[in-house]
């Protein structure tokens, strides 16, 4: 399936987008291992979350729904998992692939996790060696590539890990192995990275410590069943902050999005670069701050993206490069060595479909600098990323040409209903089959 997008439209009204992914895979993975009953609302009924609900029917826990955004899931405690029959296959799922792998090292049977064709051919060498420090048996494909094979021992012992590289879905496998190891497991981050592990633990009941940038746990202990109100995930809401920041005669509402302060590089970020964002109605659900934002067409401009917001953004930097192709003058992003190991290598990706569109960019080991222009119209691989699809989709808002946007269907990994709630904003877009 491909999006066919008209040049031109505005964005306009209010909308809700789904909920947050980052939190429902957690929702899941820790009302699963809780004792007493977690009741989810705002659950993304996304494949890539999911994915997390079918692993863990299949290792033994009850879950009802999704049914409009509600799961209700009977805990079995830490240790109440059983061995899953066949592999646990988590689709295009690489937070599922690498919070579950800390999960299984601490289980007393072994278990085979798998993917797509494009999750398995992503390195999970990075949660792979601190897991074999705490004592984990592993085996892998070469790279460190899926399937992994994780040879239950029952037993870890807890580490210290210094993160190479600022990553929550690193930070938070060690710390969930943490929870089965024997002694304190901590972590250091060279950068803060989303803390919904960390929030959500405590909100479980579990204790973590943050000192210093380090942030620790003891294994040993246990949880307790929660509630659980997930708000609009900021990253979905990312495309329309770009397209109606980049579209004349804007001026849309998104309605109870997630606030937490380690996800916000996005709204700093367009802020920098001239964008018309106001906070509305701010408020606390469920241990997370929420917000509306307002957010009208404004003249943006090309920046140095700082280093310290990139952590803060990393899943936002598609859409951003939308904005930054639109506007006036130079952006350079650094740092950002994580993007080439996403659902696809998104610098790469993104200066590919860039240029497609006649916009000058420099690719460069660790980012990317990009010439405001004129975007134009062609056909835009989208490399089986969902957030690359999406991207290019907004685009059109400024486009001179149509733009064909192609291989669009993992965009449901992360945000069912897109093109339907785009068009109900504004944007010119229909499906249509991909040759």
């Amino acid at each position: 399936m491909k999006f066919c997008v008209q040049p031109g439209g505005s964005l306009t009204g209010r909308i809700r987008v789904p909920g947050d992914k980052s939190m429902s895979h957690r929702s899941v993975m820790l009302g699963a291992l809780a004792e007493g009953q977690t009741q989810v609302s705002g659950f993304l009924e996304g494949e890539d979350a999911l994915a997390t609900v079918a692993a863990f029917r299949a290792m033994g826990v009850k879950i009802e729904g999704p049914d409009n955004g509600k799961l209700f899931i009977e805990g079995v405690g830490l240790n109440g998992l059983v061995a899953p029959e066949h592999a646990l296959d988590m689709g295009n799922s690489g937070t599922s692939m690498r919070l579950l792998a800390g999960l299984l090292a601490g289980q007393e049977f072994t278990a085979t996790l798998t993917g797509d064709e494009s999750l398995c051919k992503r390195p999970m060498g990075r949660v792979i060696s601190p897991l074999e420090r705490m004592g984990a048996v592993i085996a892998s494909e070469p790279e460190g590539r899926p399937p992994l094979i994780i040879y239950g021992q029952g037993t870890l012992r807890g580490i210290h890990y210094d993160l190479p590289m600022a990553s929550a879905q690193v930070k938070s496998c060690v710390l969930l192995a943490g929870m089965y190891a024997e002694g304190r497991t901590s972590v250091t981050e060279p950068a803060p990275t989303r803390d919904h592990t960390e929030r959500m633990l405590r909100g479980f009941g579990y204790n973590v410590e943050r000192r210093n940038g380090v942030i620790s746990l003891e294994g040993g202990g246990s949880l307790k069943g929660s509630t659980i109100d997930i708000p609009a995930d900021v990253s979905s809401a990312a495309f329309f902050l770009v397209g109606a920041s980049i579209s004349p005669g804007s001026d849309l509402t998104l309605e109870h999005v997630g606030m937490n302060p380690t996800r916000i590089g996005v709204l700093n970020i367009l802020g920098l670069m001239g964008a018309d964002i106001q906070v509305l109605n701010e408020r606390e659900v469920g241990g997370e701050p929420v917000a509306d934002l307002r957010v009208r067409h404004a003249p943006l401009k090309g920046i140095q993206i700082p280093e310290e917001e990139v952590p803060l953004a990393i899943d936002e930097f598609p859409a951003l490069f939308i904005a930054a192709a639109c506007a006036e003058g130079r952006t350079v992003l650094t740092g950002a060595e994580e993007l080439r190991v996403k659902e696809s290598d998104r610098i790469a990706s993104m200066a590919e479909g860039l240029t497609t569109l006649g916009i000058q960019n420099q690719v460069r080991p660790d980012g990317i600098v990009i010439e405001g222009g004129t975007l134009g119209g062609g056909a835009v691989s989208t490399y089986h990323d969902h957030r690359i699809a999406m991207s290019f989709a907004i685009a059109g808002l400024r486009a001179s040409s149509p733009i064909d946007v192609l291989d669009c269907d993992h965009v449901t990994t992360s945000f069912p209903g897109f093109a339907v709630l785009a068009s109900k904003a504004g944007l010119l877009l229909h499906e249509a089959a991909d040759a």
